[in-house]
């Protein structure tokens, strides 16, 4: 197993050229906004190297940033929800129709669908280098769904053959999904990389004092049922119950690609009821973290949890389950609290030590911003992940 890169090992500024060309690089991601919240460092990064960078990805709101970026954007027609089976052959094709145009050096697939069908189109297509990340296996790792339940039973066979690929390489972002490639035999060892994440950018996530007013606890997420919603909602019951005095705001969006999906009529029964506020996503989250005092994400598993990561770049308190992803982040008592999964009493135990010792907030804070800064900034993980592509294109070493 590759080790961790450390960060300074290698420079950004070390040229990701093939044959003195520009290297080309596609990256893939389901999502625009997911490309422009969580890899758009990278890419720009990349760019600066010397590479030539091709964003494919189902386009929404956030085409003309990327295009406007000065990177080549593949606008891809495939939903993350379809169950249409010609559809997402046809996905698969036009990837496939995509690398055999733009012949790249590299592609790197971000998440279990760009992997997988990416993987398979990249066989089709001649198989260039590849870096498959994925930050565990969503839906289908935690739910119980009859669905979910067949799709695992598949998916890693088809995983098998897609990552064996000599060129291959997986970026897995945990220690427990680390533990579970190599228990799985899923893939050769030497091309497993762990990388914390996408990286925050510790300027604009900057620290900031507390604000005026009650103290708020804040989920920002898509809202589905694996992020906790549910069981933090049982928790603000049992404060109110317990008459503390503390305000919990939802951030994000329902999200009906996903058969866990927290719907709109709930959303709003809750916040009638008085148990939370609700709020759509939002584009400036500095602001939403700097408003707040606690982040909380009792989800049910994560890769690295980027909000989190953002809250604690902001000097913010974090409480979260004790699963992979956030155990690597969260250091119960240190920079916040990790609580049993699944456990509304736990949580709102925990919220409302929070909630009654300023103190303990704001030293938790610095220590959680302290980490991030150590660890878990742009200008780490996009080191490793630069080193990456150059040893998957072959630069500088075997490859």
């Amino acid at each position: 197993m590759q080790k961790p890169i450390p960060a300074g090992a290698r420079t950004m500024s070390e040229r990701l050229q093939v044959d003195r060309r520009p290297a080309r690089v596609i990256i893939v991601v389901n999502e625009d906004w997911m490309f422009w919240s969580h890899r758009l460092a990278l890419a720009r990064a990349a760019t600066a190297a010397g590479a030539r960078v091709t964003v494919a990805t189902r386009v929404d709101r956030h085409g003309e940033r990327i295009e406007r970026e000065g990177f080549r954007l593949a606008p891809l027609a495939w939903r993350r929800g379809s169950r249409d089976v010609i559809a997402e052959a046809a996905a698969v094709a036009d990837l496939a129709a995509l690398y055999r145009r733009e012949r790249p050096d590299l592609v790197h697939h971000v998440g279990v669908k760009a992997a997988l069908y990416g993987g398979m189109a990249a066989l089709a297509a001649g198989g260039p280098a590849q870096i498959h990340t994925i930050a565990g296996f969503g839906f289908v790792s935690v739910s119980q769904r009859r669905r979910a339940r067949a799709l695992r039973a598949t998916m890693g066979a088809a995983f098998r053959r897609v990552l064996a690929r000599p060129r291959s390489h997986l970026v897995v972002q945990n220690a427990d999904d680390l533990a579970d490639v190599r228990n799985g035999a899923l893939f050769p060892m030497a091309r497993v990389h762990l990388v914390a994440g996408s990286g925050v950018d510790t300027e604009a996530f900057a620290p900031s004092p507390e604000p005026d007013g009650p103290v708020t606890a804040v989920l920002a997420s898509r809202l589905i049922r694996p992020k906790g919603i549910v069981q933090l909602v049982d928790a603000a019951r049992i404060l109110r119950h317990e008459q503390c005095a503390l305000r919990v705001v939802l951030v994000g969006d329902p999200d009906p690609e996903n058969p866990d999906t927290v719907t709109e009529a709930e959303l709003r029964a809750w916040h009638g009821e008085g148990l939370i506020e609700w709020r759509r996503r939002c584009d400036d989250m500095p602001a939403v973290w700097a408003a707040c005092h606690v982040a909380v994400l009792p989800s049910y598993r994560e890769g690295m949890p980027r909000t989190l990561l953002e809250a604690a770049s902001c000097a913010r308190p974090l409480v979260a389950s004790d699963v992979p992803g956030c155990r690597d982040l969260v250091r119960d008592g240190d920079n916040g609290f990790l609580v049993p999964l699944h456990d509304a009493p736990a949580l709102a135990a925990a919220l409302a030590r929070l909630a009654g010792d300023a103190a303990l907030r704001v030293r938790m804070g610095a220590r959680a911003r302290a980490l991030v800064e150590q660890h878990y900034s742009d200008r780490h993980i996009v080191a490793q992940m630069l080193a990456l592509y150059r040893g998957a294109i072959g630069i500088g070493e075997a490859r």
